[in-house]
């Protein structure tokens, strides 16, 4: 990787520049912003940024180095922080006029350990509204572009992380992942993608779209970005009630693990609808892994078509709850024009929200409704737990699973918007595993005849990072995929 330019190097060989004294912290950041410059008036990732305070931590980190006292090997790499994770002193907008003005008071746990580990939070990434998308086109401040393609959408809702990462605005970011607002995007946009297991991470000072399916993961080039990310910002949290207390291995480690998996292939993900040039690529990957002693096993996971259903019904309803809190009166916006207090709340709302998050509160009202609720909340509740049990069964039998992430590659923008099903079916391959709450991760496998990259997923047991990322790994090292960059920002900038 030593012939990319500084932005485009992995977080290990940043470090390594970093403690042999042949990087600053400085010029690094000085590198980032300097990228971010070029490259931003066509991207359009940023929704805010805070240069002068990435400088000022860069100096300090420097600093640190000379007097002997790193906070870690990482420390004075910048991450990259979608907008909807608190970062103290910093808008937290959730890509919404709602939250336009409001600045975070404290860190989300997952920042107070990355600057624990010397990592700098570098500015606020564009998402789609309150994390509610697939494109990026729903956020209410701009379109983020997909580097590849500029008249693409990136993926969503972490599509300013993913188009970041992938034109080398940063060397790594934080994104959430609802219903596959990581993997889809990083898909998208050609880099890796972890959603760590429900519990792994802690949620604390991460706005709630859908709690029982949210789950903050790494976004970054290559599987071992990821893993270094992931162990930075793993482990139990006393403020988040759902978080796990089990130990945190050492990811990086793991991934320079081999050894002959059971790989499990579900037909129901090679099924009508899958893009003949995404099913063919991903057919080469199982190829490869099967060529190199792995065992290929047919599997079935017949609940899983149901999962988008199943999905949107949940999410909705838990957005509806979760969103209750944003009524004019606590914090965000307020209407100006509102005669007494309903008529804050309900033009405040109004004034506030998007098209997309209206759609879906309003979903989310109508599922938990007296009359309705046992008919789809209670009944996809009943689903969701099949989904649960295809899952268990199969990992009874295999090591992994191997998927496509995404139907297609990164569609234009505008083709989907008139038809919510068709943008909700863009998650088809990964809802089903937030309902599980399973480890998944989105690496590049190839390109399609458009230059568009194509994604592969793999999917782990319950905690078991530790194998999908030696795996995801083993993969990596063999195909440059990963190291390719994105034509079109690199010809725009």
């Amino acid at each position: 990787m030593t012939d990319h330019p500084l932005h485009y190097q992995s977080i290990e060989f940043l470090a390594n520049g970093l403690a042999d004294g042949s990087l600053t912290a400085v010029a690094l950041a000085e590198a980032v912003i300097g990228r971010t410059v070029a490259v931003e008036p066509v991207l359009r990732a940023f929704i805010s940024r805070n240069d002068e305070e990435l400088l000022a931590e860069a100096v300090e980190s420097d600093r640190r180095r000379r007097a002997g006292k790193p906070r870690s090997r990482w420390d004075g790499i910048p991450i990259g922080i979608k907008d909807l994770i608190s970062v103290r002193g910093q808008p937290l907008t959730n890509g919404s006029r709602m939250m336009e003005n409001y600045i975070s008071p404290y860190d989300a746990t997952v920042i107070a350990r990355m600057r624990t580990a010397g990592m700098i939070p570098w500015g606020r990434l564009n998402l789609d509204e309150f994390a509610m998308g697939s494109s990026t086109e729903y956020s209410a401040f701009q379109k983020t572009a997909n580097p590849w393609n500029l008249a693409r959408v990136p993926g969503g809702s972490s599509g300013g992380p993913a188009a970041a990462v992938a034109a080398g605005q940063v060397p790594a970011a934080l994104g959430t992942d609802t219903g596959g607002s990581i993997r889809q995007p990083a898909a998208f946009c050609g880099i890796t993608g972890l959603k760590p297991t429900h519990g792994r991470v802690s949620r604390y000072g991460v706005t709630a779209f859908a709690s029982s399916l949210d789950q903050v993961g790494p976004i970054a080039r290559s599987v071992e970005d990821v893993a270094i990310l992931c162990s930075i910002i793993a482990g139990h949290d006393g403020h988040d009630s759902t978080s796990s207390r089990r130990p945190v291995p050492d990811l990086l480690a793991a991934t320079q693990r081999c050894r002959s998996w059971t790989i499990g292939i579900p037909a129901e993900f090679f099924a009508d609808g899958l893009n003949q040039e995404v099913g063919d690529a991903v057919r080469t990957a199982i190829t490869f892994f099967e060529k190199k002693g792995c065992s290929i096993q047919p599997i079935s996971l017949p609940n899983a078509p149901l999962g988008t259903a199943v999905y949107f019904l949940t999410a909705t309803a838990e957005a509806f709850s979760n969103l209750a809190r944003f009524d004019g009166i606590r914090y965000g916006h307020r209407s100006k024009n509102a005669e007494d207090a309903v008529d804050i709340y309900g033009r405040s709302r109004a004034e506030g929200f998007g098209d997309e998050v209206k759609r879906r509160i309003i979903l989310g009202a109508f599922v938990l409704s007296s009359g309705f609720q046992d008919a789809y909340y209670s009944r996809a509740q009943r689903v969701r737990t099949l989904i649960c049990r295809d899952y268990a069964a199969a990992f009874a039998e295999v090591d992994l699973i191997l998927t496509p992430t995404s139907p297609t590659t990164a569609f234009p923008f505008g083709a989907r918007n008139d038809d919510p099903l068709a943008m909700y079916l863009s998650d088809a391959y990964t809802v089903s595993i937030n309902l599980a709450g399973l480890p998944a991760i989105s690496i590049p496998c190839g390109l399609d005849s458009q230059c568009l990259p194509i994604g592969l997923q793999l999917i782990g047991k319950p905690y078991g990072e530790e194998e999908l990322l030696a795996a995801a790994n083993f993969f990596q090292k063999q195909h440059n995929f990963h190291l390719l960059r994105p034509c079109s920002v690199e010809e725009a900038s």
